[in-house]
């Protein structure tokens, strides 16, 4: 063991100041692109309100059934006087986006550049695009009253995982979180309902963070429902909590 930790400092002592300085300045400056995303998203969003922001796979073909029931539900909520607010890319947000865009209110993507599967679609009226994940997470929760959320993938669950644990551990005010597709979700409700809250790991009355609906009309109608008991203007300690997502 002591030799072990002799090696590593013959390793720290030889580390090449020049490329240590190099790298550090490097990650400095790159905090600069970081700022300049929530500052453009602050800049481009604020204004947008009230918003539904949905999730769903970008794998989901113009044809699925998941696909005319997104753009159906997309339409309802642009109709009603909701922005719509999606991923920007292709699948789900396609038909998120391309809803809202057909109906009255902005339909605004928050695209992402990765090496595939994410291209834009055209059917944005506000666009942006973000090279970090974490800042256009921070987008989707801070400008949402409502989050729909259709059958994904990995990118799908960790945005619904997310979500939940703003809204459970009061960083994140409470808004309605509706998962569509009883039969792609009801698995992992019953597994959260047996493993999580039957192990002690979330309290019973988490699960009642979330509704599970299917039908479009019903979907904003559980919206409106939910407005009619809480104000839809953030207070000021929801705006004030808002700041340190």
């Amino acid at each position: 063991m002591e030799e072990n930790r002799k090696r590593i400092l013959k390793l720290r002592q030889i580390a090449d100041g020049e490329r240590a300085t190099a790298l550090k300045a490097r990650e400095s400056w790159h905090m600069f692109t970081i700022m300049a995303e929530f500052i453009e998203s602050t800049e481009r969003l604020s204004g947008v309100h009230p918003a539904v922001t949905i999730f769903g796979s970008a794998r989901i073909a113009p044809e699925h059934p998941y696909y005319q029931q997104c753009v159906d539900v997309s339409r309802r909520l642009s109709d009603a006087g909701f922005a719509v607010i999606s991923g920007g890319g292709p699948g789900i947000m396609e038909a998120a986006n391309r809803g809202a865009f057909e109906g009255t209110s902005a339909s605004v993507g928050l695209n992402i550049e990765l090496p595939h599967e994410q291209k834009t679609n055209p059917w944005q009226n506000i666009s942006l695009t973000f090279r970090h994940f974490f800042a256009r997470k921070v987008a989707f929760v801070k400008y949402a009253d409502a989050y729909v959320i259709f059958p994904g993938g990995f990118g799908t669950m960790d945005e619904l995982s997310e979500v939940l644990t703003l809204i459970q551990t009061g960083k994140s005010r409470h808004i309605p979180v509706i998962l569509v597709g009883s039969s792609f979700w009801r698995g992992l409700l019953d597994w959260i309902q047996v493993q999580m809250v039957g192990n002690g790991m979330i309290a019973p009355g988490d699960l009642n963070l979330v509704q599970l609906i299917d039908e479009p009309a019903n979907i904003v109608e559980a919206i409106f429902a939910f407005y009619e008991a809480h104000d839809i203007e953030p207070s000021d300690e929801e705006r004030q909590r808002m700041l340190y997502l």
